[in-house]
């Protein structure tokens, strides 16, 4: 696994050649409109939760408090109680009492690692729904980003507490890159930085670009298929909350020479995503059937 814990990128490539592993804003309604998707998509981020509903779009953006309590860190599940709690709420709201038929998504950084999958799958499994996906925040974007041209595709997610840079070759994942610092520990790239002086703020972007391209870099010297060049010519695409500072965009353009692409509304992006895939779900799912998912879209 690649991580970051003193600022520097380091370890191996993964999943190459596999598909591998109340602060709301929004709030819904009780009633059903007829005909509406059973489903719901979520998105558990270091930053908060955000939830999609087919036919509605985003219906809930929980923010989580800036302190010890937080139930996800580094993108990784540490209080399941409390996700528990906030992923019965809003099925309870999204989806009702009787949820026969009824399919939810949940996205997993890329590299969250196999506990961590576990304990989303128990947690939606807990809310008895009739099918359930857990799905990397990679391939929720790409579903949001891919067009007919559906060759290799580079995902470069700047978050709050995690970047990563993700390789797909036809859907699946072909590799992975990521450092565990984000845009909380590089203050924001936001109004914060205005207390500090030139160099020190310049600095921040820097890092967060630094990193990018390192794992971008990475990912080129073990490539023997010439994937990271054609996903390359194509453009990454750009998301997170790093995708949407104009200072950071430009840098990873320039370093690159390439344009790259912005996910629509990168801080949306992954439940978006999510949501679209579970209209697939839906579309193809019988009546009272839900169909499975192939391996790697998990």
């Amino acid at each position: 696994m690649r991580t970051v814990r003193d600022g520097r990128p380091r370890g191996r490539s993964v999943h190459r050649g596999s598909g591998g592993p109340d602060a709301g804003v929004h709030r819904l309604g009780t009633a059903r409109r007829p005909g509406a998707a059973r489903g719901l998509a979520v998105d558990l981020g270091s930053s908060g939760a955000r939830a999609w509903v087919p036919g509605r779009g985003l219906v809930d953006c929980t923010v989580w408090d800036d302190g010890p309590g937080r139930p996800v860190r580094r993108g990784r599940i540490v209080d399941p109680e409390a996700c528990g709690r906030l992923l019965a709420r809003l099925a309870d709201t999204a989806l009702g009492t009787d949820r026969h038929g009824s399919v939810i998504v949940l996205s997993h950084p890329v590299l969250a690692g196999a506990e961590h999958r576990s304990q989303a799958r128990d947690l939606l499994d807990a809310l008895g729904s009739s099918g359930a996906v857990v799905l990397s925040s990679a391939r929720a974007v790409a579903a949001c980003a891919e067009g007919p041209d559906s060759g290799p595709l580079l995902v470069v997610d700047m978050g709050a507490e995690l970047t990563e840079v993700t390789l797909l070759v036809d859907g699946r994942i072909a590799d992975a890159r990521q450092a565990e610092t984000g845009l909380s520990d590089l203050g924001g790239l936001s109004g914060e930085l205005s207390g500090l002086d030139g160099g020190e703020a310049g600095a921040m972007p820097d890092r967060l670009v630094g990193n990018v391209l390192d794992m971008i870099m990475s990912m080129w010297r073990q490539d023997r298929h010439g994937a990271v060049r054609g996903a390359l010519r194509r453009g990454p695409v750009l998301t997170g909350g790093g995708a949407l500072h104009a200072d950071v965009t430009h840098r990873i353009a320039a370093r690159l020479g390439t344009p790259v692409r912005l996910a629509g509304d990168p801080s949306t992006s992954v439940v978006r995503g999510a949501g679209l895939i579970l209209d697939s779900v839906l579309r193809h799912a019988g009546a009272g059937t839900v169909a499975v998912l192939p391996g790697r879209l998990r």
